[in-house]
């Protein structure tokens, strides 16, 4: 059965798309600890981020980097951090959230933002890839 993710990459299910490349895809977080959390998942379904393949692990790093410094570009932050759990889905993702404070990387603390916030953020983002 497909992931939540899975849905995402092939259509079924809409996102906030930030970028994506034959291999990846980077979506905003509709439930963010911090205005301009993204996510970014191989489009390989992958359980876990260590039984990724090398290159692929690599490669995943390389385009969370890349969308990380456009974050940094986008969103007034002190710093984008990462985090990888994998509790909520079984799709590997990488978290990146702009850090203004620690409450910002506890999961505990989200922002509510409505569809057009969602809208004019991800484009913004995009412009800064």
């Amino acid at each position: 059965m497909s992931t939540l993710f899975t849905k995402i990459i092939n259509g079924e299910i809409p996102c906030y798309k930030v970028a994506e490349d034959e291999n990846f895809l980077a979506f905003l977080d509709i439930n963010p600890n911090s205005k301009g959390h993204t996510l970014c998942v191989p489009k390989k379904e992958v359980n876990k981020l260590f039984e990724l393949d090398e290159a692929t692990y690599v490669a995943l790093m390389l385009f969370s980097r890349k969308v990380a410094f456009a974050l940094e570009k986008t969103v007034p932050c002190k710093r984008v951090g990462t985090a990888v759990i994998g509790l909520e889905v079984p799709h590997v993702h990488v978290h990146l959230i702009p850090l203004n404070d620690m409450k910002d990387a506890t999961f505990q603390h989200k922002v509510v933002m409505n569809p057009e916030e969602f809208s004019t953020l991800a484009k913004a983002i995009q412009e800064n890839l």
